[in-house]
């Protein structure tokens, strides 16, 4: 058996999803199929996701212009069942429940009702998918998160799904009919919507794989294979053939849209292996995330960046010897419910490396102030506007020279590099750089380690 998850763009118009149908027909063990929201039909189209968003203020707001973005909503679920062919009575269906989720505010908090609203997006798609199927003679069903006991845990923390989830999801291998299952959301035990965070209906997909002991989750998008790096910054880069889960899922932190990073944990936990495949070209091998691959001559995998990285600095004379002084700093950053992402430190001084968005001018403030009040730093300091660039590769750890030759090729972009870090592992070596940097040293790096074999290398 194996589950097949299509993004946004596979299931954006009636075109693409005839393309989906015709991909489920042509493999017999395809039976679980996970669906996105309609995304963008092309360059300048608005994602239905949001357009549900823009109704879902609208309705926070109390705007007259509630109705116009309702049915704007509803137009484009018109468009592709005129496209699939489908009776109107499937649009019906979808203009109710909208008006029954608008019906819930003020009954519930503006956040759920959100989480609602958008959710709402992958919920009819996956009804109106199921029906196109169903139209064209392939036995299919739509099923709701809640009523195959999808259960994720409660607020505040992040959704995920509970132990629970994985027993009641697994009887899905017994169905006779294909299921099509929304992806992006489940309900808590007392029947509350949450979605998943970026790249949801991801992780809604590796979910139902480990529930059903796939022998494989396909991941169905708009590329051929997953590239070394990014194709809009680098020229026709070398594509990736296989990668592991521990290379994926370094790559999807620091920027890789393809495949979100916490939809690993499932099926790296079990060992299903992951495709990516191109729904416009379904016959192109894609790229196969595993547990272990075949080695090969390149030590590099992956050079991957992404930006919106603040980094709090902290300095103390003899900060070293001082017992208990990096589980403090942590702690301030707690309180204020803040992650970290790296802490590069020397003898007197500690960086730590945050996402940006988690920050506001008054949280830096009160973390500056207790750093020096409590922990009685001699300099603590924000500094903005940093990129994270990720090298990635299994047989690092077995390479001698290597982070010279990718320090040598950024200084050669006349960039300065902020911080080093390399997990114990030595599969990924991070830089932090000023932002403005961030495309010359991705192309610099690419050079480095790729360039001279991409015209003959098909890794």
């Amino acid at each position: 058996m194996k589950v097949c998850k299509f993004g946004g763009t596979s299931v954006a118009s009636a075109e693409q999803i005839k393309k989906v149908a015709a991909i489920v027909q042509s493999d017999p063990t395809r039976r679980l199929v996970v669906v996105s929201a309609p995304g963008k039909r092309f360059n300048d189209d608005i994602k239905v996701t949001d357009l549900l968003i823009e109704l879902a203020n609208a309705v926070l707001q109390q705007q007259d212009a509630v109705e116009e973005k309702l049915k704007n909503v509803v137009k484009r679920y018109e468009s592709n069942a005129n496209g699939l062919g489908l009776d109107h009575a499937i649009c019906e269906v979808i203009e109710a429940d909208l008006r029954k989720r608008i019906a819930e505010a003020g009954s519930v908090t503006d956040e759920l009702l959100m989480d609602s609203l958008k959710a709402s997006g992958e919920d009819n798609n996956a009804k109106m998918i199921a029906a196109y199927f169903n139209s064209i003679g392939l036995k299919a069903k739509y099923m709701s998160p809640l009523e195959a006991g999808l259960i994720v845990n409660d607020l505040p923390a992040r959704a995920q799904a509970l132990a629970k989830a994985y027993d009641n999801l697994s009887v899905l291998k017994d169905s006779q009919e294909i299921i099509v299952f929304p992806g992006f959301f489940g309900y808590t035990e007392e029947g509350v919507l949450r979605t998943f965070e970026r790249g949801g209906s991801d992780i809604t997909g590796s979910i139902l794989a480990a529930a059903v002991k796939a022998e494989l989750y396909e991941n169905f998008t708009d590329v051929d294979s997953v590239f070394c790096a990014n194709p809009k910054v680098v020229n026709c880069p070398v594509e990736i053939q296989e990668i592991t889960y521990r290379e994926m899922r370094e790559l999807s932190y620091a920027g890789f849209s393809v495949f979100h990073d916490e939809a690993l944990m499932p099926v790296y936990k079990i060992g299903i292996p992951v495709c990516i495949k191109n729904t416009n070209n379904p016959s192109a091998p894609g790229t196969r995330i595993v547990s272990v691959r075949e080695s090969n001559h390149s030590p590099v995998t992956g050079i991957s960046a992404d930006s919106g990285f603040s980094i709090l600095y902290v300095s103390k004379y003899l900060m070293n010897r001082e017992i208990g002084f990096g589980r403090k700093l942590l702690q301030i950053l707690e309180d204020e419910n803040i992650s970290y992402e790296h802490t590069p430190s020397g003898l007197d001084d500690i960086s730590v490396i945050i996402r940006s968005h988690q920050l506001s001018p008054e949280k830096e403030d009160r973390i500056v102030k207790r750093v020096e009040t409590e922990l009685q730093a001699d300099d603590v300091h924000f500094r903005h506007d940093f990129s994270m660039i990720v090298i990635v590769g299994e047989g690092m750890n077995n390479n001698t020279g290597l982070a010279a030759r990718a320090a040598t090729a950024i200084s050669k972009t006349g960039a300065n590099i902020e911080m080093i870090n390399q997990g114990s592992s030595e599969v990924s070596l991070v830089f932090g750089v000023r932002k403005e940097f961030e495309n010359k040293i991705l192309q610099a790096l690419y050079n480095e380690f790729f360039a001279l074999s991409a015209t003959t290398l098909k890794r």
